[in-house]
């Protein structure tokens, strides 16, 4: 068996990461007082409010990483990560603007056309362009190569045909970023002959329809392709390389502090509903195990943002975070419920169960999105050498 040792380095901490982390936390409790928003579990997955991330905009806290002429403030990874962390300890709804900050804009950086860069970028750092992901398509499961939307040349450009699933925001976004087959797959695998294109969805062809969840918020969709034409520079990156291009996005979709903080506001809240009162040993031990294992994953995903900021691709680190993290915002809700046995429905007028029972109802989804955790035991399997 190899020896694989894994890698999940402290960061160097500039002073002006934890100002801004001040900042952040000046800014959400304006909001709360103001009633502009009132937190939520999940709020990076099913908090959809674009006034809200055209605020966040404004303040320059999105896309903080990329060249200051495509709208951004060349900081670091770690700048991000605490305005990230400030923003779901909060509860805020940022799903609006999540998945272009976090890995779309960062795509297009890489591999976008110069055209795409000076025009879209600067939007999504202001909050008021918004794309959603391509990849999931029915039928597939877990199973991201076996795609079957197809993308083949016309004039002056490509026309696509086909079904994406869990395409979650897509009612309110301006983009998809879409992984579609452009030749077949006989002779290099199933791997090959895939391409990713940056799709307008108010396209001729486009039609997006809602999927409630046991929340009965419509987050989710599924977005239908019916002979959607693009042009030649919706190209992302090289035809044929979409797969490499896809899994290169995943340390920053799998790595980050909504893996494992999804919950948090709930378990924030219920510390504070408990403070003063008499616990059991076994109340204060259930805390303290679940305080100390957001400590270890916090180290955890601030490692893989230290090797992304070192250009690295840190997959297995990554799936490894997800894996443990996904896990974890589930036993929170679990952890809890021997606390406060659930009742109420989510819209209670009590905040702590509606967190709780909201909760209840998302927690099945946090180990299917972005991967299984079958999928992501894979990848780890195969980064020690085990298979």
């Amino acid at each position: 068996m190899q020896n694989i040792r894994f890698n999940f380095p402290a960061p160097d901490v500039d002073p002006t990461v934890e100002t801004l982390r001040q900042d952040v936390r000046a800014f959400l409790r304006g909001e709360r007082r103001q009633g502009h928003f009132r937190p939520g579990t999940d709020c990076w997955c099913a908090g959809i409010d674009p006034d809200f991330s055209r605020k966040l905009g404004q303040r320059g806290w999105i896309g903080v990483t990329w060249p200051k002429r495509y709208g951004g403030q060349e900081l670091s990874a770690l700048h991000r990560y605490v305005i990230t962390e400030e923003l779901l300890v909060a509860g805020a709804p940022v799903h609006a603007h999540w998945i272009a900050d976090r890995q779309s804009g960062p795509l297009i950086l890489k591999c976008g056309t110069e055209s795409m860069r000076r025009d879209i970028l600067p939007r999504i750092a202001a909050g008021e362009c918004f794309i959603a992901l391509g990849l999931s398509e029915p039928g597939s499961g877990s199973d991201l190569a076996s795609v079957k939307t197809r993308a083949e040349k016309a004039d002056g450009g490509w026309r696509i045909t086909g079904t994406k699933l869990w395409s979650s925001g897509a009612q309110i976004c301006q983009y998809m970023t879409v992984l579609a087959r452009t030749a077949s797959s006989d002779a290099g695998g199933r791997h090959a002959g895939l391409t990713q294109f940056l799709v307008p969805l108010d396209s001729a062809g486009v039609s997006i329809r809602g999927i409630r969840d046991m929340s009965g918020v419509e987050h989710f969709n599924e977005t239908h392709f019916d002979d959607v034409w693009v042009s030649e520079d919706a190209v992302l990156g090289a035809e044929g390389e979409g797969w490499q291009q896809v899994t290169g996005e995943l340390a920053l979709e799998r790595s980050g502090p909504e893996r494992f903080l999804s919950t948090f506001v709930a378990l924030e809240q219920a510390c504070g509903a408990i403070a003063g009162e008499e616990l059991t040993d076994h109340q204060l031990a259930t805390l303290g195990r679940l305080l100390a294992r957001i400590r270890a994953l916090r180290s955890m995903s601030l490692g893989v943002a230290s090797l992304l900021q070192q250009g690295q691709s840190p997959d297995v680190e990554a799936a490894l975070v997800k894996d443990l993290g996904t896990r974890f915002e589930q036993e929170i809700i679990e952890r809890l419920r021997e606390f406060w046995p659930i009742t109420q429905g989510p819209d209670s007028d009590n905040e702590l169960r509606a967190l709780l029972s909201d909760s209840l109802l998302r927690q099945p989804s946090f180990t299917l999105r972005g991967g299984t955790n079958e999928v992501l035991k894979g990848i780890i399997a195969r980064g020690l050498g085990l298979r």
